[in-house]
């Protein structure tokens, strides 16, 4: 099977894609594309989905950038392929061309970031905790920092969780409320004190709030779409023993 992988116009001419978990080579509970060395999946299996995606970005493996992410707002800086063990970080940028940017994802947002006219490009893995702390605001500081300007970048957010799909508790909304009353919007009524959280309407208000020249999602459901996506909470939901993870590139 071919690898499938989701673009937006609003990054051409730039490669880019968020990839889906179609074509891989894993199998079982990660049947696809697992991109995700930190999961139970085979070594070489990962190994051999990643180089696939390379070369479908058009890059060596070694120039596929990836991070160790922690649900932080840090950003790294990249201008060469990282040697040794990936820096704890939770967003990339970089105005280098022949780099591939990625991001790991199971739910949470991939946020695809380019200023063509500046030729700076960004990847941020934002859920819910990263989204609050300013990830996003943070990986557009440092953009501007490598000579990209807000009004220019383009801001994609790829698959993720939709708000049908997560529910979340009364403390969930206090922390939004405490951040800014205005973070009720995002909150929908569920069944008995639970509530429906939108974390990429969360993640576009933050990206315009920003001042990004344009921001978009895909509308591709991590949660309600298993035959394309992975996610973290379904898996949860099933009891299964780990999940695979969803791989977003960008390249200058």
């Amino acid at each position: 099977m071919t690898l499938e992988i989701l673009t937006s116009d609003l990054l051409d001419p730039l490669r880019h894609g968020f990839f889906s978990r179609r074509g891989g080579a894993s199998s079982g509970i990660f049947a696809g594309l697992n991109c995700g060395y930190g999961s139970s999946d085979q070594t070489e299996v990962v190994a051999i989905n990643r180089k696939r995606v390379a070369d479908a970005m058009e890059v060596e493996p070694e120039a596929m950038i990836g991070i160790h992410q922690i649900h932080s707002p840090t950003v790294l800086t990249v201008d060469a392929p990282i040697n040794g063990d990936k820096p704890k970080a939770d967003a990339v940028v970089t105005a280098t061309p022949g780099l591939a940017l990625t991001i790991l994802t199971a739910d949470c947002q991939p946020v695809l970031f380019a200023d063509t006219n500046a030729n700076v490009i960004g990847a941020a893995h934002a859920g819910w905790r990263g989204a609050l702390d300013g990830v996003l605001e943070a990986t557009l500081d440092a953009m501007e920092n490598l000579g990209a300007k807000r009004e220019n970048t383009m801001a994609v957010i790829g698959p993720s969780i939709s708000q049908s799909a997560y529910e979340v508790g009364p403390d969930f909304l206090d922390e939004f409320i405490a951040d800014s009353p205005e973070n009720l919007q995002f909150f929908a009524n569920g069944q008995g004190d639970r509530l429906q959280f939108d974390l990429p309407g969360f993640g576009l208000h933050r990206l315009r709030q920003a001042g990004v020249g344009q921001a978009e999602w895909t509308r591709h459901c991590t949660y309600s779409d298993p035959e394309r996506f992975y996610s973290y909470r379904r898996s949860t939901h099933a009891k299964e023993a780990d999940y695979g993870r969803l791989i977003s590139a960008i390249k200058l």
